[in-house]
């Protein structure tokens, strides 16, 4: 299962698809199992338990988000020390963001445990499903440690070149959780606490098998390769592009927390269509969210191999194949809307099942907004700029977040302004990436 592969050489186009298939296939496994999660508990458990497990997904990839921001930051310095074929760095940056994310992971778990409580506070979850949510988010918790292990190790693979590995494992993590899921919601009546347990056990096998791969098979990238000297400046390095990366996945899933808190606000009917059309929406722009990050892998190997003209050619090469993904993906969105939703819904919820229309025929239509977004995140990261990544995410949220709330506190507009913000945030954001591209390497002195 070696299968790293050094992005600085070789066709551009093909390169970054077969680099990017394996991260898509990856995560739309990962939405299919949460998907399984959702399908099973709606059908089995009722409304309620799915509105529950909805909003707990949401906070949970606030939680991932972290942690994966962390280990995206470590990815790019990772690509860059393999670009510049410099071995010595890639082990002492491996050890130390080791160390760094383990530490910030194990402080992470003790925090959500303590403040389980003020967290359902602020989400405003209602009275009929607080303890339903609650005992879910119990179990779920556990699961951190076992996000940080596998998130880890499938960044430091993918930095090196090696996309399928992960895949495997999530793969195995993916088929587990959904048996799981059956024998303990189905079988044993376990309720919500044993959807958790199948998603926890799962992510312990997924996580614990992905070091251990690496561990034997990839002794190179082993976390203690010999005597331990522990370097401030690495920390410095590692750290810088980790936390401002982590910021920036934190503010993206802030952002949509806020959101979850609102969409709350009016009812558990808006709240389980939101959480229907949103595992919908992720599903459908996911490809150009991993293709964004296999362009970031790409594009840091190269800057790593100072290639600027290769540079040059794979934003063009990106920034086609995304549109074009994304216009053909929002023409099925809008077309099979109704379709889609009722996969999740039964027929005679109508009302769950026209707001959760209406959410994805306006938000499918704008993909291409979020897929040039991608893009523009990967690339700030790669080129060792990842605090304009962050930028891009606050004006994107941050207009998504302001809009949604003045606009839906307008009687005639109501939830319609919280669906409209999305696509306006993100056409700004692009603005101001493309605009701030144009103005930093308008000069061939850079990418």
């Amino acid at each position: 299962m070696h299968h790293s592969k050094d992005l600085t050489t070789g066709p551009i186009t093909k390169t970054m698809l077969y680099f990017a298939f394996p991260m898509i296939l990856g995560n739309l496994l990962q939405q299919f199992y949460n998907i399984a999660d959702t399908l099973i508990v709606g059908r089995f458990l009722g409304p309620n338990a799915l509105a529950a497990v909805g909003s707990s997904y949401t906070l949970m990839t606030f939680l991932t988000s972290i942690l994966l921001g962390l280990c995206m930051g470590s990815g790019a310095v990772f690509s860059i020390r393999c670009g510049e074929k410099d071995e010595e760095g890639l082990k002492e940056s491996i050890l130390h963001s080791f160390l760094m994310i383990a530490a910030l992971a194990v402080l992470l778990s003790a925090a959500v445990f303590l403040l389980i409580d003020p967290l359902l506070r602020f989400l405003q979850v209602p009275p009929e499903i607080y303890q339903m949510m609650r005992d879910y988010l119990w179990i779920i918790f556990m699961g951190i440690l076992a996000t940080f292990l596998y998130n880890f190790f499938a960044s430091l693979l993918r930095a090196v070149g090696n996309s399928v590995t992960p895949l495997f494992f999530l793969g195995i993590c993916a088929f587990l959780n959904i048996v799981l899921d059956l024998v303990f919601v189905v079988c044993f009546h376990q309720g919500v606490a044993g959807a958790a347990i199948a998603t926890v056990i799962s992510q312990y096998v997924s996580g614990v098998g992905l070091f251990l791969y690496t561990w034997f098979f990839c002794p190179a990238y082993r976390i203690f390769p010999g005597p331990v000297r522990l370097k401030r400046e690495i920390f410095s390095e590692i750290g810088q592009f980790s936390f401002l990366t982590c910021l920036q996945q934190s503010v993206m899933n802030l952002g949509i927390l806020m959101v979850q808190g609102l969409v709350n606000s009016f009812g558990t009917a808006v709240m389980a269509a939101f959480a229907v059309a949103v595992k919908i929406d992720s599903f459908a722009y996911m490809p150009v969210q991993d293709f964004g990050n296999a362009f970031s892998t790409f594009t840091a190997q190269n800057y790593g191999a100072k290639k600027t003209e290769r540079i040059k050619a794979g934003i063009k090469s990106a920034v086609l194949c995304s549109v074009l993904f994304c216009f053909i993906i929002s023409a099925c969105v809008f077309v099979f809307a109704e379709p889609l939703m009722l996969i999740f819904v039964k027929p005679e919820e109508k009302e769950i099942l026209s707001i959760g229309v209406q959410y994805l025929r306006i938000e499918g239509s704008f993909y291409f907004g979020i897929g040039c977004l991608f893009l523009l995140y990967g690339f700030y990261r790669a080129v060792g700029r990842p605090g304009m990544s962050v930028i891009l995410t606050v004006i994107s949220l941050g207009t998504r977040v302001a809009l949604a709330y003045a606009l839906s506190a307008i009687p005639s507009v109501g939830v319609l302004g919280i669906w409209w913000a999305v696509p306006i945030g993100w056409g700004l954001a692009d603005v101001t990436g493309f605009l701030y591209y144009k103005r930093a390497f308008r000069k061939s002195e850079s990418p």
